[in-house]
């Protein structure tokens, strides 16, 4: 997500939406903003959990990569060293990286100080010396990154439509009854300066498919509270 850039400058925004932005979200989607909401004050446990120079590093990274889209901010293995060293399964990692990078994007687009954001993460709980890395780093990096992000050409595809199917695997044994169920999603998508259309073909499992809602519905609840 990138800043507003009308005028070459970022719009200074009241600091207070930075944060209790999630609670004003979209009217006609309050459950997204609620589960938006119950995953960051999830996010706040965890954090409020780790040790505050590990965090420190963790943040560093998420800051560095926050502007490269196309890239993970770790890799598979490290993310699996990380879950060690901080003492969280993959669930809490994820939730914890994923929600630092909202609170910074989110501090980028309304180009919030550090001080203000420092009092408004301490105002959700997350505990003060986490609440002041987020204030010291976002001193030292926030207007590089809000330049980053400015200069960030993002051309994406444009989805034309959506299409779904079931399939059901049947168990190898002849003797059981078993089905594997998936669902096959075909994204219809094309360049925004193209007519070339292409197909993408998607097979999900059950589980697979719950975790992509998931994400979808905290996609949605991020551009609710954009509105």
């Amino acid at each position: 997500m990138a800043p507003p850039d009308t005028d070459g400058s970022v719009e200074q925004r009241n600091p207070s939406h930075v944060i209790h932005l999630v609670t004003t979200g979209s009217r006609n989607n309050n459950i997204s903003v609620r589960m938006l909401l119950q995953l960051i004050k999830e996010a706040v446990n965890f954090i409020n959990t780790i040790d505050v120079s590990k965090f420190s590093r963790l943040l560093s990274r998420i800051i560095q990569k926050l502007h490269v889209k196309a890239e993970r901010t770790f890799s598979e293995e490290e993310e699996q060293k990380l879950q060690a060293a901080l003492s969280l399964d993959k669930h809490a990692l994820n939730l914890v990286l994923e929600t630092a990078a909202f609170i910074l994007e989110q501090a980028a687009y309304h180009n919030i100080k550090p001080a203000a954001l420092q009092q408004h993460l301490e105002e959700i709980h997350l505990n003060s010396d986490k609440a002041e890395v987020f204030s010291q780093s976002w001193a030292s990096a926030g207007p590089e990154l809000v330049e980053k992000l400015k200069r960030n050409t993002f051309a994406p595809k444009k989805l034309d439509f959506v299409s779904w199917q079931l399939n059901l695997q049947m168990a190898q044994s002849s003797q059981a009854r078993l089905k594997s169920p998936s669902a096959v999603l075909q994204l219809g998508v094309r360049n925004e300066d193209s007519e070339v259309h292409e197909n993408i073909l998607v097979e999900l499992n059950h589980q697979q498919l719950l975790e992509f809602y998931n994400k979808l519905e905290i996609v949605q609840a991020q551009l609710d509270s954009l509105t």
